[in-house]
C-alpha cells in the first residue's frame, strides 16, 4: 500500500492535506524546477561519491536523472544564502531531461533509517513513552559517535549543530522578536516537549556509555530537529530517506511522494498516472531540463510552522495564519454559564500533533481575500466564542443552547437575533484584532529597516526570519480587520 507523508508536516500549527483512495494514501507535495547561476551540480568529490555510495548499498538503481548539488538557496529557495551559514544548501538537480510522468528516484526500505534500526538491547531498555522521533534520534547519535559506520556518507551530510534555525535553537534576546507572535509560547512547550524526551532516555545513554558518552541535551535536540526537519512517516513508522531528503521546498509547484510497501521503495515523480497507483491526483505537469534544481512543497504551511519546524520563512507565504487566544473574564457572572455552554456546544480543543492541547479558547485565522465577501479565514467557531461572550443574561444564553439543539448542535453560528449584540461581538473581535496588529507593528518596526543585502550572517538571518513570520501574521490580521469593519458597518447601515 503506498503511503508516505513528510514527517515535518506533523506540526503544531497544521495537519498535512492527505487523499486516501483505493487503499492509497499520498500526501500532495509541489514539485517545479529552478534554475540559478548560484547552483552548482555535484560541486566536491563527497557529493558526487553520494549518489553511487546509496546505490552500492541498495544493491539497485535509485537515480539516473538527478544528481546532488549545491544551491545558494537554502531549504527555501527565495533568499539567496553564504554557504557558511547554510550547510542544508544541498539540492537535487536535473541531471538530464525529466519528462511528465517520469520516475525521478526511488530509495528500498533497505537504505531508510526507521527506528526498527535501533539495537534490540536499546530499544527493549527505552520506556513506552518514548517515541519514534526520539528513537531516530538516539540511532543518529549512535551513528556519530561510531564515526566511520556503515551510514557515515549520509550521517556526515546532515547539517551539524549551528547550521539550522529552528526556533528551539534561538536565544533568549533572538525569540523577544516575534514573542507577540504565538510561535514563540510553542517554542517554549517544544523545548519543553524535546527535554522530557531527553530526560526520558538519559537512563539509555548512561547505561551505554561507550555509545552515548557526552551525549547533553543540546545535542539530543539537534538530532531531534534533524529527524522533525527530515524524516517521513511511511509503514516503517518515521523514516530518514537518504538522498531524497536533499529536495528543498518551494511554496508554489506540485508533485508527489509515494511509499509502496509492496515495492518496498519510495518514489518521487513528477506526475503519476492514475492506471499506475489509483490515485486520483495528477499533479505537476512541467519538464524539467539538466541544470534545474528539482524541490518539492513540504506541505501547505504556514511561516510559523516553518520557521518553527524547518528553520525557515517565505518571504510571502499564502498559506500563513495567525492562532489567536480569547478567554472568557473570570470576573463575568455568567462566566460559569458561557464556559458551560462553550464546552457542550462549541469549540473542541485544539491538539496538535505532538500531543499538546490548547484550551477551547486558541482559534486560527488565515487570510480573508475580501472584506465584501463572507469572511472565508475567520472561523465560524471564533465568532460564535465573541456572541456567547458579549451576551449579558441567562435568558439569551438558554436562547442560544435551545437553537444549538435544535440545529446542528454548534453553539451561536448564526448571526445573534438583536443586532446591538450582533455588532457589540464582532466589535469586540475587531478590538482583540487591533490589539495584535498594534504589537506586531511595534515588534517589526523595533527590528530596523529590512537588510538591502542578499546575503546574511546568522543573527541577520534570524532577524529577517522573525520579520516574515511577523509580516505574514500581520497581512493576515489585517485582512480580518478590514473584513469585521466592513461587516460592522454593514450591519449598522441596516
Amino acid at each position: 500500500m503506498p503511503s508516505s507523508i513528510r514527517f515535518g508536516n506533523l506540526r503544531w500549527f497544521q495537519r498535512p492535506i492527505v487523499t486516501i483512495f483505493n487503499r492509497l494514501s499520498i500526501t500532495k507535495l509541489k514539485l517545479s524546477k529552478f534554475s540559478s547561476p548560484e547552483a552548482s551540480c555535484c560541486s566536491d568529490e563527497d557529493l558526487c561519491d553520494f549518489l553511487p555510495w546509496l546505490e552500492r548499498k541498495a544493491g539497485a538503481e535509485i537515480s539516473s536523472v538527478l544528481s546532488i548539488g549545491k544551491s545558494a538557496y537554502g531549504r527555501d529557495i527565495g533568499i539567496v544564502l553564504p554557504f557558511d551559514i547554510c550547510h542544508d544548501c544541498r539540492s537535487l538537480f536535473a541531471s538530464k531531461s525529466i519528462q511528465t510522468g517520469d520516475c525521478m528516484l526511488k530509495v528500498p526500505y533497505s537504505v531508510q533509517i526507521a527506528p526498527d534500526n535501533l539495537l534490540p538491547e536499546i530499544n527493549s531498555l527505552l520506556p513506552d513513552e518514548v517515541g519514534n522521533v526520539a528513537k531516530l534520534a538516539i540511532i543518529i547519535l549512535a551513528e556519530q559517535k561510531l564515526g566511520q559506520s556503515e551510514w557515515a556518507p549520509y550521517i556526515s551530510h546532515l547539517p551539524r549543530p549551528g547550521e539550522i534555525h529552528n526556533t528551539i535553537f534561538w536565544s533568549e534576546m533572538e525569540l523577544e522578536m516575534i514573542k507577540t507572535s504565538l510561535v514563540y509560547q510553542e517554542t517554549i512547550k517544544k523545548n519543553l516537549h524535546i527535554e522530557n524526551e531527553f530526560l526520558a532516555v538519559k537512563p539509555i545513554f548512561d547505561y551505554f556509555p561507550e555509545t552515548f558518552d557526552g551525549i547533553r541535551f543540546d545535542g539530543f535536540r539537534h538530532a531531534y530537529a534533524l529527524v522533525e526537519s527530515r524524516a517521513w512517516i511511511s509503514t516503517r513508522g518515521v523514516s530518514l530517506i537518504p538522498f531524497a531528503d536533499f529536495l528543498n521546498h518551494d511554496g508554489s509547484a506540485e508533485a508527489i511522494v509515494l511509499s509502496d510497501e509492496g515495492k518496498k521503495h519510495s518514489e518521487v515523480s513528477a506526475s503519476t498516472p492514475l492506471s499506475i497507483y489509483y490515485c486520483p491526483c495528477v499533479i505537476a505537469d512541467r519538464e524539467y531540463e539538466p541544470g534545474d534544481q528539482v524541490v518539492i512543497r513540504y506541505g501547505k504551511f504556514s511561516n510559523g510552522t516553518l520557521l518553527l519546524d524547518f528553520g525557515f520563512t517565505l518571504r510571502h507565504n499564502i498559506y500563513d495564519e495567525v492562532q489567536i487566544q480569547v478567554n472568557i473574564p473570570h470576573h463575568d457572572p455568567l462566566w460559569p454559564k458561557k464556559l458551560e455552554l462553550l464546552q457542550l456546544h462549541c469549540t473542541p480543543a485544539i491538539e496538535n500533533d505532538n500531543g499538546f492541547s490548547s484550551s477551547q479558547d486558541s482559534f486560527k485565522i488565515k487570510e480573508v481575500k475580501s472584506a465584501k465577501g463572507r469572511g472565508r479565514g475567520i472561523p465560524q467557531s471564533l465568532r460564535a466564542f465573541a456572541r456567547v461572550l458579549c451576551l449579558t443574561s441567562f435568558e439569551e444564553l438558554s436562547d442560544l443552547a435551545v437553537e444549538a439543539a435544535q440545529s446542528d448542535g454548534r453553539l451561536a453560528r448564526h448571526p445573534l437575533k438583536n443586532k446591538s449584540r450582533e455588532i457589540e461581538a464582532h466589535r469586540f473581535l475587531l478590538a482583540q484584532i487591533s490589539r495584535l496588529m498594534e504589537e506586531h507593528s511595534v515588534s517589526i518596526e523595533s527590528m530596523g529597516p529590512p537588510s538591502s543585502s542578499v546575503s546574511f550572517d546568522k543573527a541577520a538571518l534570524r532577524r529577517r526570519m522573525a520579520r516574515d513570520l511577523l509580516t505574514g501574521e500581520l497581512r493576515v490580521l489585517k485582512s480580518a480587520s478590514d473584513w469585521l469593519e466592513n461587516y460592522c458597518a454593514t450591519l449598522s447601515e441596516c
